[in-house]
């Protein structure tokens, strides 16, 4: 669906609302969507619409996949959330994966943002540059 500039622009300004530093406040979102869905401005359908894309992106990006060549123990795991809840704050969502592609190494994927010290990221960087 094509959401209007003006829908588009009224959806950051609510979702801007609903944050809490730069952490998303769920009630008060919860208060924002039931606020439209009450008093049904003009092209609210296309808010909401754009107020979702927004919420999922901002959960999206607490979205943490951390991937190694070998199961990691529970002093390893510990090591790396600590030093991701440093960087990008509390309320991360964790997933250990063991890809035994990466031969060595960790390839940590934290919404959009992706932090390869694999080994194997490391040849394919080195094959490229050659």
């Amino acid at each position: 669906m094509k959401i209007s500039k003006v829908a588009a622009a009224s959806a950051r300004r609510l979702f801007g609302l609903c944050q809490r530093g730069e952490r998303l406040d769920e009630a008060k979102l919860r208060r924002v969507v039931a606020g439209l869905i009450e008093l049904k401005p003009r092209d609210y359908a296309a808010i909401l619409a754009a107020l979702q894309r927004l919420t999922r992106l901002a959960l999206e990006r607490r979205e943490v996949t951390v991937e190694s060549a070998v199961e990691l123990d529970g002093a390893s795991r510990q090591r790396v959330l600590a030093g991701l809840t440093h960087q990008y704050g509390e309320d991360l969502v964790v997933q250990y994966q063991v890809n035994a592609a990466l031969l060595g190494g960790l390839r940590i994927r934290v919404g959009d943002d992706v932090l390869d010290g694999s080994v194997q990221g490391r040849l394919d960087r080195f094959a490229n540059s050659l």
